[in-house]
């Protein structure tokens, strides 16, 4: 039991490590926070594309959710990181940012997509009858009810891409699982930094799904009023 507290003690208290955790988790959240941002916007775009009347735009969008879905996000990180993005000296989070949001772009296609045709077609046609265009109908009528569907898919994603960012450590020490490198690196003690990065993911993941589980109670009440 010593042994293990003096282990724990090494991991966190010794240099201020437990520094290195604290800045990794900051990362960690960002490099989430804005992956999900420039994923709604790829998403949103992707998925309206797919629904296009045009050939063109269904097969671009097809396209780009079919490969980025069927190849590992830790080879599309290392592909922006050391072909894409190689000649610019960008920041380790800027490039995970992008990377991530690329991926996640594709997933929240399917899913705004999958919101979206979840809407009853007579409320297109309601939308129409009111003389209202095709854009203003999925701004106005539809969208509106699709986020009903879309929020809590959404919220999911956002927790997927922040177990999703460890493998950033492909190209940094900047996170979480940075942080707990760094640490081996000095103590030789593989055990506790991976159990104390676990604990940590498990903790905030919790925290998260428990905020997301609020927020889709409380669309479930306004829908029964």
């Amino acid at each position: 039991m010593n042994d293990f507290i003096s282990r724990v003690m090494d991991t966190f208290v010794t240099e201020g490590r437990w520094e290195w955790f604290v800045s990794g988790l900051g990362y960690t959240m960002l490099i989430t926070l804005f992956a999900v941002i420039l994923g709604c916007i790829i998403g949103v775009l992707m998925a309206l594309m797919r629904l296009s009347k045009s050939k063109i735009l269904r097969a671009v969008s097809g396209v780009y959710i079919d490969v980025i879905r069927g190849t590992p996000t830790m080879v599309q990180l290392l592909i922006i990181n050391f072909v894409i993005l190689a000649p610019i000296n960008v920041p380790a989070w800027i490039i995970g940012s992008v990377a991530f949001g690329i991926n996640s772009g594709a997933y929240i296609a399917e899913i705004v997509r999958g919101g979206i045709l979840s809407v009853n077609i007579g409320q297109t046609e309601a939308g129409r009858s009111l003389g209202m265009t095709s854009g203003q109908t999925m701004r106005h009528i539809i969208m509106p009810q699709a986020m009903k569907n879309i929020l809590p898919a959404l919220g999911n994603e956002f927790v997927v891409l922040i177990k999703e960012t460890a493998v950033v450590g492909m190209i940094s020490n900047i996170d979480l699982v940075g942080a707990a490198r760094k640490v081996q690196g000095r103590t030789y003690d593989y055990l506790v930094p991976l159990l104390s990065i676990a604990a940590i993911y498990y903790v905030v993941i919790k925290i998260i799904s428990l905020l997301l589980n609020k927020l889709e109670q409380g669309m479930r009440k306004a829908d029964k009023r």
